[in-house]
């Protein structure tokens, strides 16, 4: 019997497209582990595993990997291309990849124990410096979609939930930055958006390494909201401070991370718009 996670199974029974994806994901599986020779685990049933069905596998010559089945999700398009332009590096190696099935076959992180072990500020650190390793600007053509994409399809969920604002003053003028702050640049590049600390793995090729980026083009800045976003206690405290020295690591301007940070705080969708965020978009208004 394949084994689901719980947490996966009831993110795909929020859609019929992904709850068909789920009713043929154990079919996806075998197919898999047969083409490439596969001898797979129980799934990764952690709290960061909701949106993909990943599980240790073995392959025939003995080498160690991860199967990665990747659900119908907006942000997690393109994740085998976007491996595939970065090609190792401070990334997870693709090993073999089925884009029709969005199933990824990836390197290993040995010990894989996550970047969360490290104090906060030492994160801080080791993201930058993974961020900025991965930053380019991919040639013409590529498939990857604009960051304006994924803040616009926030909007129009944000705009449809409008009953449940908390404070429409906020959720308007995040809502315009979100506009404002995705157009295009010439120092655009090409983004992981979802990188934290718990999609940064101990390994052996190199001492940490990135998975599951949900790659767009756009604004450098905007890399920081997703680690700054996860360290809401120190944010909640000090963010103007915090926000400078990760955007000093990070080598990008300031402003633009506070109002990344107050535009996501302030109008990114959600089932409720808490108070931590709240409480964050009004002190960095």
């Amino acid at each position: 019997m394949m084994i689901v996670p719980e947490r996966l199974a009831a993110t795909c029974r929020r859609t019929p497209e992904r709850s068909t994806w789920l009713e043929r994901l154990p079919d996806a599986i075998r197919e898999l582990q047969g083409r490439w020779s596969l001898s797979l685990g129980a799934p990764f049933d952690s709290g960061d595993v909701s949106c993909a069905w990943v599980a240790p596998a073995v392959r025939a010559d003995g080498t160690h990997a991860v199967l990665k089945l990747g659900m119908p999700h907006v942000e997690g398009a393109h994740e085998i291309q976007a491996l595939r332009f970065w090609d190792g590096g401070p990334t997870v190696r693709l090993l073999e990849a089925d884009v029709d099935l969005n199933a990824m076959l990836l390197e290993r992180c040995q010990p894989g124990t996550t970047l969360r072990e490290l104090p906060e500020r030492e994160q801080d650190v080791i993201v930058a410096g993974l961020l900025r390793r991965l930053w380019s600007r991919p040639a013409a053509p590529h498939p990857f979609r604009p960051l304006s994409a994924m803040t616009t399809h926030w909007a129009d969920e944000t705009i449809a939930a409008a009953h449940k604002w908390s404070d429409p003053g906020l959720v308007q003028e995040g809502l315009r930055l979100f506009d404002e702050l995705s157009r295009p640049s010439v120092d655009d590049a090409l983004l992981v958006t979802d990188l934290h600390a718990g999609n940064v793995l101990r390994a052996q090729r190199e001492a940490w390494l990135v998975i599951d980026p949900k790659p767009f083009v756009g604004d450098r800045a905007y890399d920081a909201t997703q680690h700054l976003s996860n360290c809401m206690g120190r944010m909640l405290t000090a963010p103007v401070a915090v926000i400078q020295s990760v955007a000093d690591l990070l080598g990008v301007d300031d402003e633009r991370v506070r109002l990344w940070m107050f535009a996501r705080s302030a109008a990114e969708p959600g089932a409720t718009w808490d108070d931590d965020s709240v409480t964050l978009a009004r002190l960095l208004a």
